[in-house]
């Protein structure tokens, strides 16, 4: 199976109740289809340094951002294939670079600081990340229930939603289960555009007439303010 492994794109974010998703629901049912997934568990391990540098960054909302995670779209066992992704933000345009390697080796050299075992230019990206930031280490495990549509006239929109948004700061495999402290409120759904032209008129439409508005939610920066800037003081971890 082939993925896609660069991406250049807008994401905007959305906070909705249960009833504004089967309202736009209803409202993309002639646009857009789910995917062959259907609805799927997605599984991300999140790296930083020992003083949380680049989420803290993250959250002062800078022209530039970046972020480096593991990913997996179910469970998998430590020899099992996961994505490595570096991503980063410019000026609202989001940019993407992954590549594939066994759960196990990743997680060896992200936390070792060993060179990828690959040959290619993100490859060589990632390792200039983690040489750059030196010392990363997994910091947050977050998982989410995820429905992903697609545009039937073959364009790149596409709409997701994400549910139970769960973070926990232990337990980082992805072979465990899945459990956390919840990031969103009971009921509310996290719907995320991305696209890389702009908005189909239905979908401004449909935004405008329910008064629905583009929020900031970064899933890895709420779990920061949440479980972790309340113990974190001094330069140091109280909890």
């Amino acid at each position: 199976m082939s993925y896609q492994m660069i991406f250049q794109r807008y994401e905007m974010k959305y906070l909705l109740t249960q009833r504004q998703k089967l309202s736009v629901l209803e409202a993309m049912e002639p646009y857009m289809s789910l995917d062959q997934y259907g609805r799927t568990i997605i599984r991300n391990i999140y790296f930083d340094t020992d003083s949380y540098r680049l989420i803290r960054r993250s959250i002062e909302r800078p022209a530039y951002k970046e972020k480096l995670r593991l990913r997996s779209y179910r469970q998998a066992q430590p020899e099992d294939p996961i994505f490595v992704e570096l991503k980063k933000k410019y000026q609202s345009v989001v940019y993407k670079r992954r590549l594939i390697l066994p759960q196990d080796q990743a997680m060896d050299c992200l936390c070792q600081g060993k060179a990828l075992p690959l040959q290619s230019q993100i490859a060589r990206e990632i390792d200039y990340f983690c040489s750059y930031y030196h010392k990363l280490s997994p910091k947050v495990f977050l998982s989410y229930e995820r429905e992903a549509y697609y545009s039937l006239d073959g364009g790149n929109f596409r709409v997701t939603f994400d549910e139970n948004i769960l973070s926990r700061r232990q337990d980082f495999s992805f072979d465990s289960g899945i459990y956390g402290t919840p990031l969103t409120e009971p009921g509310m759904v996290l719907m995320e555009i991305k696209t890389s032209g702009g908005l189909p008129l239905w979908m401004v439409r449909w935004l405008s007439e329910h008064r629905v508005y583009k929020t900031s939610f970064s899933k890895y920066g709420t779990a920061y303010e949440k479980t972790i800037q309340p113990n974190y003081q001094g330069g140091i971890l109280h909890a």
